[in-house]
């Protein structure tokens, strides 16, 4: 048995799950997520929590077992606290600035770069060098954040691009050090 996919969720308060068929659909105080479970996995709403259950021990049931379990539990954090990823950027003339909802950097290349928000998604500037995404689908905000590392990622001789806070970048020598 999944050790995860055997935990309970409980549901908050504030928090309306509605399961119909095979879509689970939370709706919280920050917005509505819904997800669709994959064949063999079943849920079942009682007395406030979720549980989500095998029919057998196939492998794709095994898989699919704590997957869908936390998929569950990211949509109820999300629509009642959210999730978020902080960036930073190193580097002489690196910066981003906020136009509209939407972010221009200027990243050493010839074109300043401007990233659209997603519907779903904010994007907050703290400073010329810090930035953070935040959304209600967990999926979503890692997947933005990461395009927006993609664009001048991490140098690893001198350390300059977009990195994630705290994200340690493994450094080279380079030329001079033997």
């Amino acid at each position: 048995m999944s050790r995860i996919g055997r935990l309970p969720i409980t549901v908050p308060a504030g928090v309306e799950v509605k399961i119909d068929g095979a879509v689970v659909t939370v709706k919280g105080a920050k917005g509505e997520l819904s997800h669709t479970v994959a064949s063999p996995i079943e849920v079942a709403l009682e007395e406030g929590t979720i549980s989500v259950t095998r029919p057998n021990d196939e492998r794709t049931a095994r898989s699919l077992h704590g997957l869908t379990r936390t998929l569950i539990a990211n949509m109820i954090d999300g629509v009642t606290k959210g999730y978020e990823k902080k960036l930073e950027i190193v580097g002489t003339g690196y910066r981003v600035q906020a136009k509209g909802s939407d972010l221009e950097f200027a990243l050493g290349y010839s074109h300043p770069v401007s990233v659209a928000a997603p519907a779903g998604i904010t994007f907050a500037v703290e400073g010329p060098t810090k930035l953070s995404v935040a959304g209600i689908d967990k999926q979503q905000v890692g997947e933005v954040a990461a395009n927006i590392r993609k664009l001048r990622k991490p140098d690893p001789y001198k350390g300059k691009g977009i990195r994630y806070a705290g994200e340690i970048i493994r450094r080279k020598v380079g030329k001079a050090g033997k």
